[in-house]
């Protein structure tokens, strides 16, 4: 049984599967080498062809996101990519249009690889999870020294050549402790304005190594749930306040997306999942990025088309289940509708009543969502009314300075008079506190 295809598909295609020249700590990918010990991880020719080609048959939309990961997939060389593009080209649809993006970690950049980029239009995603300290204690190279300062070398260059990026950072137990210092780094020190935030949840077996889709508990890289929501919520506190418009975190736009009843524009907000498909170097397709595992693997495009596996019986399933398999506490949850039981990769908890299926970062999302509800309602009701997101800020800085100003002093609103004769006066009537972000 086959299942209808929405106009897009996405695929994370990784030409060198799990390999990489780093040895970051809390890389999930790198022990998916294992699934291949014979391979020497190099897509080949006719592997790339057939993707490329299944990839633009299997989309009824004229744009097509081809995104190339790993591991690193600069390890491929820059010949590689310009076969790509040459097989784009090949296989095109009338006015169709191809974005592709690449994720590295960006000690491997160089000129010609920039001059590449800007030439065809690379969205470039570069992984930085803070200042030099806070990077390299996780983000390091199999002689265990820390890779900053190539990173930075790497997105310098980006920058030089015009090169579109944004930034990656995970969040794990020691960089969450600092959420500011992370934020205004990367927004005034990296230059970025588009950051996405991965928490690190790293599951382990009873033996202690680490497997991700398997143990019951987590390693001390992993963030802790409060640690992650309070994170989250620092981060906002400033960004609501000083940079609506300006820098978009991923995270807060999926969320001012659900306050405003449309779909979340992240898998891990949707209701339900299946058209995000891992791609590995020899043509095997996963379920998920995150689900590259023998039990999800679909099947190879080698033998079967990727249109064909994407709307098997096996994938719609896998998507179904991540709206089907949550716990009646989940459904019940008064943030259900912004976080939609978050990952199936993070589900491992049990719930009060001894459910299965509790999301591991339950607490911390809930903690998060609770707290930016008033100001995303007032920047959801702007947005109705047709103003920009943006005046969110002007709102919140005349809440503030209400709630700071003394009854003598004049009136945050303008209106000439001392506060406690103007809008302190009618607090003081109604007996209503101040409304304050929790």
């Amino acid at each position: 049984m086959t299942n209808s295809l929405p106009p897009r598909i996405h695929v994370l295609a990784k030409p060198t599967g799990a390999i990489c020249n780093l040895a970051c700590s809390y890389c999930f990918y790198l022990h998916k080498k294992l699934l291949y010990p014979e391979s020497r991880f190099r897509m080949s020719d006719e592997v790339l062809e057939n993707y490329i080609r299944q990839l633009i048959a299997a989309h009824r939309s004229q744009q097509v996101t081809v995104a190339w990961q790993g591991g690193e997939p600069t390890l491929m060389g820059i010949d590689f990519y310009r076969r790509a593009i040459e097989l784009q080209e090949k296989y095109r649809k009338p006015e169709m249009v191809f974005e592709n993006t690449m994720q590295t970690n960006g000690t491997l950049l160089d000129d010609e690889w920039c001059r590449f980029f800007k030439e065809n239009d690379f969205l470039i995603g570069i992984s930085i999870d803070g200042p030099r300290e806070l990077h390299d204690a996780c983000r390091v190279d199999k002689k265990g020294e820390g890779s900053f300062e190539r990173v930075m070398e790497g997105l310098h260059l980006l920058q030089k050549y015009g090169v579109e990026y944004n930034v990656l950072t995970t969040v794990n137990r020691v960089n969450a402790d600092y959420p500011l210092e992370v934020y205004r780094f990367l927004r005034d020190e990296a230059g970025t304005d588009w950051i996405q935030f991965i928490p690190v949840v790293e599951r382990i077996n009873e033996g202690g190594r680490a497997l991700y889709q398997k143990g019951d508990t987590v390693s001390d890289r992993s963030v802790q749930p409060q640690q992650f929501g309070k994170f989250l919520s620092c981060i906002f506190d400033e960004w609501v306040r000083e940079d609506v418009g300006k820098v978009f975190v991923q995270t807060f736009e999926a969320s001012a997306r659900r306050w405003l009843g449309l779909p979340s524009g992240m898998c891990v907000f949707e209701e339900t999942c299946g058209m995000g498909l891992a791609l590995e170097h020899n043509g095997d397709l996963y379920s998920c990025d995150h689900f590259v595992e023998p039990d999800y693997l679909l099947g190879n495009i080698m033998e079967k088309q990727i249109g064909e596996l994407a709307a098997s019986e096996k994938q719609y399933r896998f998507g179904q289940d991540k709206r089907d398999t949550l716990p009646q506490t989940c459904r019940e949850c008064e943030v259900f509708f912004a976080c939609r039981g978050e990952c199936p990769k993070n589900r491992f908890l049990t719930t009060p009543a001894g459910e299965p299926g509790l999301n591991y970062l339950c607490e911390g999302w809930k903690a998060f969502f609770r707290h930016i509800d008033f100001p995303m309602k007032i920047l959801a009701g702007l947005i109705r009314r047709g103003y920009p997101a943006s005046e969110v800020m002007q709102v919140l800085a005349l809440e503030d300075a209400f709630a700071r100003a003394g009854r003598n002093e004049p009136c945050p609103c303008g209106s000439g008079l001392k506060f406690k004769r103007c809008h302190g006066s009618e607090k003081k009537e109604s007996g209503k506190k101040d409304r304050k972000v929790s």
